[in-house]
Order: C-alpha cells, then sequence, then structure tokens
C-alpha cells in the first residue's frame, strides 16, 4: 500500500438531509457524496422527493451548505417550474396511454381494474377499500406497462439479429429504459401513461443498444430505422416527462 493510500484523509460524514429556507417554507434537501464528482452539485431529480446536492469525495459539508446559500434564487425558481405531484386517490386525474382518465373506485370490494374508454370522461374504475386502491393501481398500470412494453420490444427485434434475454418493469427516475450486457432490458412503468408512441419508441431505443451499446451515430441510425418518430418522442420526453414522474 502507497504512502499516500495509507495516510489518506477519510471524507467526513454527511448528514442524509437539511433544510434550506425557500421563500419561507423550509425545504428539505437530499445529500450524496460521489467520489466521481469533481465539484458540488444541485439538482432536483425527476422523482418527486425534492432537491439533491452531490457532494465530491473529499468535500466538506459546510463547502456544502455555501454551494446552497449561494444557488437558493435558482432552487426556488426550478421549485416553482416543477409540476404538482398528482396522487393515485379517487377523483385524480392520470393520463393513460396518452389520454386523460378519471380515478373512480366501484364500490365493489372484489374485480378487476377496468377502462371505459366511451364518452367524453373516460375513468379506471378501481375495486376495493380506499386505502388499497394506490396500491392496486399501480400494480395494475405496471402490468399493463408491461404488456405493452412486451409487444412493442418484440416487434422491433423481429428487425434486428440479436433478441433481449428478459424484460424487467421497474419504477426508475433517472431513465425511461435501460439494456444491460447480458441482453436484459429493463423500463420505467410510467411509459405506459405517455401515449403509445413514446413507449414505442422507448423500446425501439433499448433493443438498439442490443446492437449498438453506445449513442454513437450508428446507435441513432439504428434507432431511427426501427422508430422513425424518434425525434418527435425525445422531444416529448424531454418536455412531458417530468410530469409522469410526479404522478402516484
Amino acid at each position: 500500500m502507497s504512502v499516500r493510500k495509507l495516510f489518506a484523509r477519510k471524507p467526513e460524514p454527511l448528514p442524509d438531509t437539511f433544510t434550506l429556507d425557500i421563500g419561507g417554507e423550509e425545504i428539505p434537501v437530499r445529500v450524496t457524496r460521489n467520489a466521481r464528482a469533481k465539484r458540488y452539485l444541485l439538482r432536483i431529480p425527476a422523482d418527486s422527493r425534492g432537491p439533491v446536492l452531490t457532494v465530491p469525495q473529499n468535500g466538506t459539508f459546510e463547502t456544502a451548505l455555501e454551494f446552497a446559500e449561494r444557488h437558493r434564487g435558482w432552487l426556488a425558481e426550478k421549485l416553482k417550474q416543477r409540476p404538482e405531484t398528482t396522487g393515485l386517490r379517487e377523483g385524480a386525474s392520470i393520463p393513460l396511454r396518452g389520454v386523460e382518465h378519471t380515478i373512480v373506485r366501484t364500490g365493489r370490494l372484489r374485480g378487476l381494474v377496468e377502462v371505459t374508454d366511451g364518452g367524453e370522461n373516460p375513468e379506471i374504475r378501481v375495486p376495493g377499500a380506499e386505502e388499497h386502491l394506490a396500491r392496486k393501481l399501480t400494480d395494475w398500470l405496471k402490468r399493463e406497462a408491461r404488456a405493452d412494453l412486451e409487444t412493442a420490444v418484440d416487434r422491433h427485434a423481429q428487425n434486428i439479429p440479436k433478441k433481449p434475454s428478459g424484460i424487467t418493469v421497474r419504477d426508475t427516475t433517472s431513465r425511461w429504459g435501460s439494456c444491460a450486457s447480458n441482453g436484459r432490458l429493463s423500463f420505467s412503468w410510467r411509459l405506459v401513461l405517455a401515449p403509445a408512441d413514446i413507449l414505442d419508441y422507448v423500446a425501439a431505443h433499448e433493443v438498439a443498444h442490443l446492437i449498438e451499446m453506445n449513442h454513437g451515430p450508428r446507435f441513432w441510425a439504428l434507432c431511427r430505422r426501427l422508430a422513425p418518430h424518434t425525434d418527435e418522442a425525445r422531444r416529448w420526453l424531454k418536455h412531458n416527462g417530468s410530469r409522469l414522474h410526479h404522478i402516484g
């Protein structure tokens, strides 16, 4: 072991959170240390759990606080722009495959989740007690997402020489999909909330990674061949994706 490593200073412990006064409201800020980070970074992730302050490996909490104070105005503006969270509760309106639906309890204790698409007010009808509504609806949305994604992935995989080894559906917040080196594809269940062509693009994107594990020119050429609406879908996700993460 080198002398440098032997006497390397251990990073000081950091609190999990601290609060920052934004317009008279105490906003909790999560703190995380990242050994690869070169600088302090304040960001608001796509999820609805609030701001995150990243601290470099040898950074200090004192400097982190000073950094957050300097960026208080920026944070206040970003928080104002953030979409409101929509809970999965009776009467709430959520998109399903891009179409707004009202959540309605059926009043029955048993039964299946049903969708009524007729008329001007489509509904998602959920059985069971009120306290179980969010869980039942989330489970149903995940199943619907898996079915749509399996169909889309299978269709796109017919046009390349490699096939995925499996599909996983999760509640990811940093990306809409991913492709592992073993060929397993992973997707966010929230894609079922987006219009069908957006889900189709993300499926094509990850299928293209089975051939090109990068984002170089050949990858994008293949992605656009599989999904000609790639550019439009990317713009849609950039402008509308944040809302999907604030549902549920």
